[in-house]
């Protein structure tokens, strides 16, 4: 479906779930993910021997009921700190790049086997603020999946830019999916630039099934010269009993090779440095201070609300999915995919090249997918997220 800005006057039907998984300490007590067994049952129930799994998508009985764009605001909006606001308040560039790992630390959020969110169609938006943070993504290609996210806050000290774009592998005992795509922090009042990448999503099929995070991320700031180097390890078999979930690495100076700090910790639980120099340890990061028990979402301004926004483009799936009745989730689910398949085709068939309203978006072989706002500014969001 491609959507766009028409009927705007309307009063658009919405569903908000809670932004984080139950172990982070909140849920939505109206939704349980159905057994492990009833979904694999529900999975091949949908396929058929000779089947095109070409346009094949997951039964609803394997979603959790939010779309993909939600998931990623809600690493950069959700939580009981505003940590991105927090990297334009370090006193120096070395302080400065303590927050923004920190940051990137707290954005690597739980992932549950056996549930996934809705795939976003073309031109879906998810637009949400958080105090002085607005938060906005949006869908600009379908296939491949590609997304733009952007993120400023009101005082004009911090902007986030993303152009994720998954890309799973199927290795026989593992599904691994690297996320392509850069993320940039820009501190305009310090004159410095923070370019990143994504730690790899590893799904274990077998003999035990899970779901880590895992590989390395880059973090460098070209106008200081500071750099981290961050690896994420998940659990296995023959894995050290404290490597599940850990996170390890350096913040050095690229001009001498100098180690600043050694991290250390687990991206579920306390992240330290340890300083060089004079061996101080300090906590950089907290996830149950920073991201436990946060408040929920809630719709500020009914009207502002486009029909591109997420929670109403799948707002009847999700409906039915947190009602547990699957064949109407179904029906709803193939009705907003089916949609997307005519539009698709229309386009094509008068010649129309679609373009999405909030980004300019490039590719290339060198740099892959590239994204750049139309607006300085994000603006104020109808859906907000309380403190």
């Amino acid at each position: 479906m491609v959507l766009g800005e028409r009927d705007e006057k309307k009063i658009h039907d919405v569903v908000l779930t809670s932004p984080m998984p139950s172990e982070w300490g909140s849920s939505n007590p109206e939704y349980r993910a159905p057994n492990i067994l009833q979904r694999v049952l529900s999975l091949f129930k949908n396929i058929r021997p000779g089947s095109d799994l070409i346009h094949f998508q997951l039964p609803p009985l394997f979603n959790v009921p939010k779309s993909q764009l939600q998931y990623y605001g809600e690493s950069v909006y959700c939580g009981k700190k505003d940590m991105l606001s927090q990297c334009a308040e370090g006193e120096s560039s070395l302080d400065r790049l303590v927050r923004v790992v920190a940051w990137s630390i707290s954005t690597v959020r739980p992932v549950s086997f056996g549930e996934a969110p809705y795939n976003p169609v073309l031109g879906e938006t998810h637009h949400v603020s958080r105090g002085t943070l607005h938060v906005l993504v949006e869908q600009v290609s379908h296939h491949p999946p590609v997304s733009a996210v952007h993120a400023t806050d009101e005082n004009g000290k911090v902007e986030m830019l993303w152009c994720p774009q998954p890309l799973p592998k199927f290795h026989g005992t593992t599904i691994e999916t690297e996320v392509y795509g850069k993320r940039w922090i820009n501190l305009p009042d310090k004159g410095e630039t923070y370019e990143m990448n994504f730690p790899k999503l590893l799904i274990k099929l077998f003999p035990v099934p899970g779901v880590d995070w895992v590989g390395n991320v880059k973090i460098k700031c070209r106008e200081s010269g500071l750099e981290a180097d961050l690896c994420y390890r998940g659990h296995s078999l023959f894995s050290l009993r404290g490597s599940k979930r850990s996170v390890r690495g350096k913040i050095f100076d690229s001009s001498s090779s100098q180690t600043l700090y050694e991290v250390d910790g687990h991206w579920d639980r306390t992240v330290l440095v340890k300083d060089s120099s004079n061996g101080k340890v300090k906590v950089i990061y907290d996830a149950k201070e920073t991201i436990c028990g946060f408040g929920s979402l809630t719709v500020k301004d009914p009207q502002g609300v486009k029909h591109s926004e997420s929670a109403a483009v799948w707002a009847e799936v999700s409906r039915a999915i947190l009602s547990k009745d699957w064949e109407k989730a179904t029906e709803a689910k193939n009705t907003v995919e089916e949609k997307e398949r005519e539009m698709a085709k229309e386009r094509k068939c008068r010649g129309e090249n679609w373009s999405p309203m909030h980004f300019n978006v490039t590719h290339s072989k060198e740099h892959g997918w590239e994204c750049s706002p139309k607006e300085k500014f994000v603006p104020p969001a109808p859906i907000a997220c309380l403190p």
